[in-house]
């Protein structure tokens, strides 16, 4: 018998005081009876830039603690000579690969041409900006052992100038002073102050410059300073031109010297450094002579540079074509709905595209997903006001309470892309569950859109046989905007016989008293009080062992594609859920995690 209004409003109010949540009916899990999570290991991206790394900096330091032309360097600075120039090979490695994963053109190409990006290296296409902090920690990293060799590099150059030195130490810091010498040792005398010296060289400059521009642009990019002042964060980071010009013509100054080509052909360094009073008297032992080494740093990074530079040019060119914006909704919770036209703009289910207000900032982009499908003469995003920007395009379209303006009033909109995402991918599994919360549904939006739009084509052939839709919201009101899409696919499917193509789930975290008097007082056995749809909304959050032990059981031996927009504490969790219920057998089932990240 089902349950009378009074008794459901009572449940719920004891729910709800209680504390607990009654979004599934399984009971969660005893933690004693979860098996034991295995350590997660870095994918193969991150380990061959790793080994990159490692095979760099070990064969670099060798070779110069080795090569007979730096033989008389290393006897003033030792071994810093070899940290100084390790780390600055692993420096320009790294500057050479920090601008690839933000060429957003390139990644989409490799994505929608490349038949060598499939499968798990496809995957790995989808985590550009974390591979671009574990970029920028590498050069955070080279770049602080390479000042730190530096500074005792000037220490032992300054030493060697001192009375206390003697010997060969002492004969190589005073070669330079004859008209016929060059010089081995950048600080001439024991009295010059070594910073001051340091900075009336180019190296000394660019280095200073390179720095201070790496120092602002790792901080300002903490998650601290993003969340609180995302412009800072925009504006600071366009302080890599400063970085990279500088770190172009660093090494025009050669302030690290190592004997010519020619003068080791005449003079043997093994005989002549344990003969230095037969210096220039000896045939075998003439007054060697150094050069310093040419940069190589611009070498490096000239094609990404460029790459990036025609990136840019892009940008640009898409930013003189004209944006039509045909419609403007405001939704419930801070939600502002543009539809928009561009010539020749196509797009897949789950991409994304970059957006710029001039009238806000002429040169803020801030990436939105699509939630318009293919099939629509139309593209729209959804944008929540969540930050300086949003709030005042909010504002600037009438979405903050104002009556919303006439189109032919509405300022002008600058759009790049669209450009793939890890949701592109979702038709290419057997199963997939795609999970959101909160405004993260947005990506979803278009995916679901695309389903309704081939269900009414009957010749459609899918590779996708089943989807498990998840969205875990803490506001009833979010849901009025998607629930009308949910409800016209629930429509369609049932209308098509493909019932069992979409299982959705919808979570209300967030309620109180009066909201559940409501509830209890229109409750409905056919259709949600608060969607309108037949299946009923949950209240709590979900049991994430249940939802996944529910589909390993239903779709064995399959792979199946989760895919998460929302926080990263639940993205852990449902990272964690994919590693625990996948089999260790090839045959078996293997849930691919999937992350939305731009």
């Amino acid at each position: 018998m089902p349950e009378s209004p009074a008794a459901f409003g009572a449940d719920l109010l004891s729910q709800l005081k209680g504390g607990t949540s009654f979004a599934s009916a399984d009971p969660p899990r005893a933690s004693g009876n979860l098996a034991p999570i295995p350590a997660s290991v870095w994918p193969g991206m991150e380990l061959s830039w790793l080994g990159v790394n490692l095979y760099l900096f070990i064969d670099t330091f060798c070779w110069y603690e080795e090569e007979e032309s730096f033989l008389y360097t290393r006897v003033i600075l030792g071994s810093t000579l070899a940290w100084a120039r390790a780390s600055a090979v692993c420096l320009n490695f790294n500057c050479m690969l920090i601008l690839l994963p933000i060429s957003r053109n390139l990644l989409s190409l490799m994505r929608g041409t490349s038949s060598c990006f499939r499968g798990p290296w496809r995957r790995q296409l989808d985590k550009n900006l974390k591979f671009h902090k574990l970029v920028a920690y590498g050069i955070a990293m080279n770049a602080t052992i390479h000042i730190l060799a530096h500074l005792c590099n000037l220490e032992y150059y300054h030493w060697s100038q001192s009375p206390e030195a003697e010997g060969l130490v002492a004969a190589l810091s005073k070669l330079g002073n004859a008209p016929d010498e060059t010089y081995l040792n950048p600080i001439r005398t024991f009295h010059t102050n070594t910073i001051t010296e340091l900075l009336r060289t180019v190296a000394g400059i660019t280095g200073l410059l390179i720095s201070l521009a790496l120092i602002l642009i790792m901080t300002s990019s903490t998650e601290f300073i993003r969340q609180a002042s995302y412009e800072l964060f925009w504006y600071t980071h366009h302080v890599f031109i400063i970085f990279f010009i500088g770190l172009a013509i660093h090494g025009a100054g050669r302030i690290v010297r190592g004997q010519t080509a020619e003068s080791l052909l005449l003079h043997n360094v093994t005989f002549c450094r344990e003969h230095l009073a037969e210096w220039q008297t000896a045939a075998r032992c003439p007054v060697p002579q150094f050069s310093g080494k040419e940069p190589s740093a611009w070498k490096w990074v000239l094609g990404p540079v460029v790459l990036y530079a025609c990136e840019r040019i892009l940008r640009f060119w898409r930013f003189q074509q004209e944006v039509v914006i045909t419609k403007v909704v405001s939704h419930p919770s801070g939600v502002l709905e543009l539809h928009m036209k561009k010539r020749d703009f196509k797009m897949a289910p789950g991409q994304y595209v970059l957006i710029q207000c001039p009238s806000i900032s002429s040169l803020e982009w801030h990436p939105f997903t699509l939630t318009s499908a293919p099939q629509e003469d139309f593209f729209s995003v959804h944008i929540r006001a969540a930050g300086d920007w949003t709030e005042a395009l909010c504002k600037a379209f009438g979405a903050d309470g104002q009556a919303l303006k006439e189109p032919w009033s509405l300022p002008r909109l600058a759009v790049d892309g669209p450009f793939g995402a890890a949701l592109t991918d979702v038709f290419h599994y057997p199963v997939s569950m795609c999970i959101a919360t909160g405004i993260g549904v947005t990506p979803f939006a278009a995916l679901l859109k695309s389903i309704w739009y081939q269900c009414c084509e009957s010749q459609t052939q899918w590779k996708l046989s089943k989807v498990y839709f998840y969205w875990i919201c803490r506001d009833p009101g979010a849901f009025e905007w998607f629930a009308d899409l949910l409800l016209s696919l629930e429509t369609r499917m049932s209308e098509q016989g493909k019932t069992h193509f979409l299982s959705y789930h919808i979570f209300l975290t967030g309620w109180d008293e009066n909201q559940a008097f409501h509830i209890a007082l229109h409750w409905d056995e056919n259709t949600d009080v608060i969607t309108g749809l037949r299946q009923k909304t949950f209240y709590g959050r979900p049991n994430w062992n249940h939802e996944f032990r529910q589909v390993a059981y239903s779709h064995p031996s399959s792979n199946i594609g989760v895919f998460f927009c929302g926080p990263k504490a639940l993205s852990k969790i449902i990272q964690r859920m994919c590693r625990l219920y996948s089999s260790a057998d090839p045959r078996g089932i293997h849930f691919h995690y999937n992350r939305e990240s731009f």
